[in-house]
């Protein structure tokens, strides 16, 4: 992935590995393999959409790129700057142009505090000097911005639902005027009609201010809607990567293909065939050799999938697929 102007993000070889200690000692007796070399890149105004299973590194991901988990290898390059060089300090000022919307609208917002509070918490740190009327004024502003009332400034979280409280989150996100920002399940605690207006409301915001978004979700159908492009994670690995529209229209890897026969279709007369996959997912403590989807992939080779472990290829200019079988 060659770095251009138009590249915000980039990400190289990123990995995380969780200990798991044992005893009275706390000996390291394994590790959880989380995010295991993980390649992206996401362009200025651009939103890469990153989906797959529960527990498969989607959101560890997201945190170690805004290293709110330190990364155990790898580099990620935002706007030039190796993040992972930086210090403290460095990283501290960076965090206004990095920041993320939490998946639970309810846990992600303090109950102790106002809304205007919770949206002017990063003002207070990054803005103090500009006096208490501009922190009150931009705060109006921000609610305004996200469809809520000023108002709502003087009341507390628990006065509001799911889908407000997630706009909440929005404005206080949009406080300091990132440039990228890492939506982590952002609709998923949320009902149907109301996911519809937040995703539209990102987008409007992404159109409005040029934001860049790293769209984390598990359903296709979402993602597909907002994402520029999209990248299938697997196990901790990235198994298929490329622009939304031709992943979702054409899969290559046995796991995407899978990912989008359960994404449920309106019209019950399309033919519509769903790819059963065998047992569940393994475990990143222990994952199987070679290719990790191979235990349940339809389309194993025995003779090299458990054996080997696929490297990701370009196989259409644009499409990269992690697999030996994939032409």
């Amino acid at each position: 992935m060659a770095e251009t102007n138009d590249t915000l993000l980039e990400v190289r070889g990123l990995k995380k590995y969780f200990p798991v200690k044992k005893g009275v000692f706390q000996t390291t007796v394994a590790h959880v393999q989380a995010v295991d070399g993980v390649d992206l890149s996401i362009a200025r105004g651009g939103c890469l959409g990153l989906v797959g299973e529960s527990g498969c590194g989607k959101t560890t991901t997201g945190r170690v790129i805004l290293r709110l988990i330190e990364p155990d290898a790898g580099h990620i390059i935002f706007d030039g700057v190796d993040v992972v060089a930086l210090d403290r300090g460095e990283m501290r000022e960076l965090r206004r142009e990095m920041q993320i919307i939490f998946q639970d609208p309810f846990s992600s917002l303090n109950p102790r505090f106002t809304v205007g509070g919770i949206v002017s918490e990063g003002l207070k740190i990054f803005e103090r000097a500009k006096g208490r009327r501009h922190i009150r004024d931009r705060v109006a502003e921000l609610l305004r911005t996200v469809g809520l009332s000023p108002d709502a400034a003087g009341l507390y979280p628990h006065e509001f639902s799911g889908g407000q409280r997630q706009r909440i989150g929005v404005a206080r996100a949009l406080a300091l005027n990132p440039k990228f920002i890492v939506c982590d399940e952002p609709v998923s605690a949320l009902d149907v009609s109301i996911q519809a207006q937040v995703i539209n409301l990102l987008e409007e915001l992404q159109e409005k201010f040029g934001l860049a978004y790293l769209f984390i979700a598990h359903d296709l159908s979402v993602v597909r809607h907002i994402s520029h492009e999209i990248a299938v994670m697997y196990l901790g690995w990235i198994v298929e990567r490329g622009r939304a529209d031709e992943v979702c229209d054409d899969p290559l890897h046995p796991y995407t293909k899978a990912l989008l026969s359960a994404v449920p279709v309106a019209d019950p007369r399309a033919k519509h065939e769903r790819i059963m996959l065998k047992g569940d997912v393994p475990t990143p403590i222990d994952p199987p050799g070679g290719c990790r989807f191979c235990p349940r992939c339809p389309i194993s080779d025995p003779a090299i999938c458990p054996v080997e472990a696929p490297e990701t290829r370009e196989v259409r200019p644009g499409r990269f697929v992690r697999c030996h079988l994939v032409e």
